[in-house]
């Protein structure tokens, strides 16, 4: 049954899908239930980032797939039924990525909701959706523009933090919709710095509420005739080249240069010392979280040390080297500007550069440059 508040009726009560319960219904239905009610969303995306909204048969609005939990249930569990019950998919329950607390309404009954990741579903998928126990009149794919735009009140606030919460890799925090002080995500930048400015965030909540950072460290290495070694990923797209290099596990103390030493040898199998830091890249995408990368020189390889290079197993596909001149096509435009700016501060003895999405920090426009990826 779809999610709803302790002061809306969460399916129809009196048994038939298309009827609308009386009051009394709904009152008993409720009154059989633990407090409080706990109950799972799932936000359920297709493979161009639409929201799966759906129009009930029992009663007026829209609403997101899923409802109240049962039983012994999780609310992982809950979530997986109703998703099958109301729309014949069988697909993994994903992250968690927002919980919101509803005071108790009219019912008198408080309500926790659960809203989990689902998808992205293929285009196959999103295609053979069927609502066989007949709750579901209709199905809508909508931007989430167009979804705020339909919902109720008290749901549009769930799905944009659970946006929110899904693009900054962490979790939101809601009490009727509203973001709480710490919320990780979902708390809009304006209002956190009034809270800031006001003095009423303690220790813990000012760090969860403060925009987050990825930081990962690469090794800019050629071969004798000045070609880039670089690797292909087993994941992402095919065909797009990186650089040796990866996260920087700053969560067990580890710095950027050890980090650059371990990817090293863990993706290539090669104990190689970074050399000078060559530059800093900051890149920023609206909503995502800042990526930070070190690029360290990892020196000139010979031809024995390409030889002995081993592949971290189902980690990476292929290496090569290109000339920079072949960089082109092979890996994204801001990497391509890092390691051109890279490779001319090594051969000029300058740096380390700051860049910003590969281009000299204060050159041009960042705002624009951060958001090529």
């Amino acid at each position: 049954m779809p999610d709803t508040p302790p002061d809306q009726p969460s399916g129809p009560p009196c048994g038939h899908p298309s009827a609308r319960p009386s009051p009394e219904q709904v009152r008993a239905y409720y009154a059989a239930r633990s407090a409080p009610l706990v109950a799972a969303t799932g936000l359920v995306l297709d493979d161009t980032g639409r929201v799966l909204v759906l129009t009930p048969s029992y009663k007026a609005g829209r609403e997101l797939p899923g409802g109240t939990v049962e039983g012994t249930e999780t609310p992982e569990e809950g979530l997986a039924r109703e998703l099958k019950e109301e729309l014949d998919l069988s697909v993994p329950v994903g992250r968690l990525l927002a919980v919101d607390s509803r005071t108790p309404g009219s019912l008198g009954r408080s309500l926790v909701v659960h809203v989990h990741l689902v998808g992205p579903l293929s285009p196959t998928q999103a295609a053979a959706l069927r609502f066989p126990d007949g709750e579901v009149a209709a199905a809508h794919w909508l931007s989430p523009e167009e979804a705020y735009a339909v919902l109720p009140a008290r749901v549009a606030p769930r799905l944009r933090a659970g946006l929110a919460a899904l693009r900054a890799g962490s979790i939101a925090h809601l009490v009727d919709g509203v973001p709480q002080p710490g919320s990780p995500a979902g708390l809009a930048p304006e209002r956190r710095t009034a809270l800031e400015h006001a003095g009423l965030f303690d220790a813990a909540s000012h760090r969860a509420a403060r925009p987050k950072a990825l930081t990962a460290a690469s090794m800019l290495c050629t071969d004798g005739t000045g070609g880039v070694l670089l690797v292909e990923p087993a994941y992402g797209r095919p065909g797009r080249w990186h650089l040796p290099g990866g996260g920087i596990d700053s969560d067990l103390g580890e710095t950027p240069r050890a980090a650059a030493r371990r990817e090293a040898h863990e993706e290539l199998g090669l104990q190689l010392e970074p050399g000078r830091l060559l530059g800093v890249n900051w890149a920023h995408k609206p909503g995502y979280p800042a990526r930070i990368r070190f690029l360290y020189d990892g020196g000139v390889l010979d031809a024995d040390a390409l030889a002995r290079i081993r592949l971290a197993p189902g980690e990476l596909l292929r290496w090569r080297t290109a000339a920079p001149g072949e960089l082109r096509g092979l890996v994204k435009p801001n990497l391509r500007r890092q390691i051109v700016a890279c490779l001319r501060a090594r051969a000029e003895g300058t740096g380390p550069l700051e860049l910003h999405a590969g281009r000299p920090a204060g050159a041009g426009d960042g705002a624009a440059a951060g958001r090529e990826r």
